[in-house]
This record gives structure tokens, sequence and C-alpha cells, in this order.
């Protein structure tokens, strides 16, 4: 890959992407050491878009994400932000110039110009996934990359009972995973704030959609997962309460696969992308 440029960020161009992309043959989105000397091997959203760049730019470009998905799950609105010393293209021509150089399963949805202190991840308020399930019919070949089949019909009145108390702020280490590394080396808070949570009906299939100021490493896929075992068992929404306040990692259920999951939108303060 081409040298990066000496020229300072502060006399660069600062420009936002939103970014989809089917997460079925990535090994996640974040850039992995050994990705430049085995592509196969590591092939991450975060290093096909960086490839991109450093051929539109003809040197290495840094891009920063919103966050980080896992192998095997999707965005419809991932967005990131990177520095460019190109001067006269306007921003959103950066759409077709990047997506001519970037694999199908990975699109540059929108492109504009953010100020210079904008900063993709540190500026989001809050990040919402989706998770598509098709519950009591066989599901289409296509469909399988993109949702969790069930073949049971489950109480999604219950679902929705169970995700009452999962509003607000509060300690989440049921959903926190041992492999979690920032958990594990002792750097981050167990306490999330969860704006809104629910199932609700999309033509045929069901979608729950979590909006939170941040997540736990494969935090969604756990919930999804948990929701569905207690529902299963049928639990009363109070005795899934108290489990929530006892907060025992070893009381969550199975963690929901990843086919099912989209990072589904980032949201920005009022005054993050204004000069």
């Amino acid at each position: 890959m081409p040298p990066a440029t000496d020229q300072k960020k502060s006399d660069m161009r600062n420009i936002k992407l939103v970014i989809a992309y089917d997460g079925t043959d990535f090994s996640g989105w974040q850039r992995q050491g050994a990705e430049t000397a085995d592509r196969a091997a590591e092939r991450t959203v975060q290093g096909e878009l960086e490839r991109a760049l450093a051929d539109m730019h003809k040197h290495c470009v840094k891009l920063t994400g919103a966050g980080r998905t896992d192998a095997g799950v999707h965005a419809a609105g991932q967005s990131a932000n990177f520095f460019t010393d190109i001067e006269r293209i306007p921003a959103e021509r950066f759409v077709p110039a990047l997506n001519g150089f970037l694999p199908a399963d990975v699109r540059v949805v929108s492109a504009c110009e953010a100020p210079y202190g904008f900063h993709a991840r540190f500026d989001a308020l809050m990040r919402t996934y989706r998770y598509f399930l098709i519950c009591g019919r066989q599901a289409l070949p296509h469909e399988n990359r993109f949702a969790l089949n069930m073949r049971r019909q489950p109480n999604v009145r219950l679902l929705n009972e169970l995700c009452r108390p999962l509003r607000g702020e509060f300690d989440c280490s049921l959903f926190a995973s041992p492999a979690d590394s920032a958990l594990r080396r002792g750097s981050g808070s167990r306490f999330r704030f969860i704006r809104r949570c629910g199932f609700f009906a999309e033509r045929d299939r069901l979608v729950f959609e979590v909006s939170a100021n941040a997540f736990f490493w494969k935090m969604v896929r756990s919930i999804v997962g948990t929701l569905l075992f207690y529902e299963k068992a049928c639990i009363s929404p109070g005795d899934f309460a108290a489990l929530l306040k006892q907060a025992r990692r070893s009381d969550a259920g199975p963690t929901a696969p990843p086919q099912g999951l989209f990072l589904w939108k980032v949201e920005y303060k009022r005054n993050a992308l204004s000069a």
C-alpha cells in the first residue's frame, strides 16, 4: 500500500460516510494486523474501505468507524470518517468514486463534509441495531444470510413485556460476554443506557430493535438470545426483571447467531456535524 501522506490533518477535509455491507464473508468491521499479508484469511470491512481510499488517494488513509461489528454481522447505516487531501471533489462525489473501487458487498450510501473535530465514534450519541427473524416457516435460501430462521412462532406480546425492564440506565452484566477484552481488562463500565427496545412485525418477518449509547461485544445478540430463551420458558416479566437486577452472566440465554443482526443507524449530537 502507498505510504501515508505527511500533510497535517488540520490542513485536510474531514469526510463523514454512511456505509452498508453484507457481513457474511467478512471477519467483522475492524482491520486485522495480518490482513495485508493474507487478505482472504482476514477480510474486514474497514480493510476494504481503506484499500479503496488508498486507491483513490494514492496513499494510506485511516478510516474511523462508529462501532465494530462482529464477523457475519451486517450494516445498513454504519458511520465512519476520514481526512482527505483531495480539495476539489464535492463531498457527495466520494460516494460513486469509492464505490467504483469497492467490492459488491460494501457500499458507501452517503458522504458529507464534517467539521475538523468530528469523530465518528466519540461523537456518536446513540446506536441502533435491528435483529431479523423468520418465524414459523422455512426461510428461502437467500434469506438465510440475513435472518435467523425459527420454526416456531414466539409469543410477541410476552417478548415485549420482557423488554420493559431493559429501558434506561442499568447494569447490563447479564449480557456481557466473558470474552469482552475491555471488560476483562477492567477498563469498561458495565452500565449502559438503553433508550428503546422491542419487537415488531415487518411483513412476514419479526424484528427486534434496540437503541443505546453503547454496547458490549456481542451484547445485542445476547439480548436477543436471552429474550427468546425466557419467552420459550414462559418466565414472568417480574421474574425476568429480578434476573436483570442480579446481573449474573450465568443467567443469560444462548447468544443468537450473527446473520440476523444489522447495525441500522448511528445518531449524533445536533452540533456534531455543524461547522
